[in-house]
């Protein structure tokens, strides 16, 4: 059985949650949910998230990689101010990277990678905005809807989201 651990905060860009977040429910995923927190928090947009109100939502602090085969890292700028800030997270990040295990990473999510130090050497997407960040972390930055490189699937936008996801989800076709 495949899990995914989709990890973000407050004020994540919510088109970029809710997506994966069904998609991967509806290709027989286990997803758990990790925030920054803890527990439920508002997209920028104020959606509820995690959108399913049976979700159990964890902390940082109680996650357990070797439970997953996929991390999901959903944008927005403003969450990523709080979560590219805290430790434990770009911590579970680097884990996961380090494990092998696949990272699919949308929009602003691209900061965190930069801040876990894993762009260095990679092909990379993220939001337009943030294409001296990944140039400037050693990285390459490509104008695509998804890049895939190193274990690490980028996309730069949710308007790209179907394509995203089903290169993500093609990685584990039977």
């Amino acid at each position: 059985m495949n899990s995914a651990l989709m990890l973000s905060g407050n004020l994540v860009q919510d088109h970029e949650f809710i997506y994966p977040y069904y998609r991967l429910l509806e290709a027989k995923f286990i997803v758990d949910v990790c925030l920054l927190g803890g527990k439920e928090v508002e997209g920028i947009l104020k959606t509820r998230i995690p959108p399913n109100k049976e979700q159990k939502v964890i902390s940082p602090n109680d996650v357990d990689i070797n439970k997953y085969n996929l991390l999901i890292l959903p944008g927005g700028a403003k969450a990523m101010e709080y979560l590219r800030q805290d430790k434990k997270i770009l911590e579970i990040i680097l884990n996961f990277y380090n494990k092998k295990t696949l990272i699919g990473c949308i929009c602003h999510g691209t900061q965190l990678l930069i801040s876990a130090g894993l762009v260095s050497g990679k092909k990379m997407s993220g939001y337009y905005s943030i294409k001296d960040d990944v140039n400037n972390a050693g990285g390459t930055y490509i104008d695509a809807p998804f890049v895939e490189d190193g274990g690490i699937i980028t996309s730069p936008h949710y308007k790209y989201l179907g394509d995203w996801m089903k290169a993500i989800l093609s990685k584990f076709d039977d």
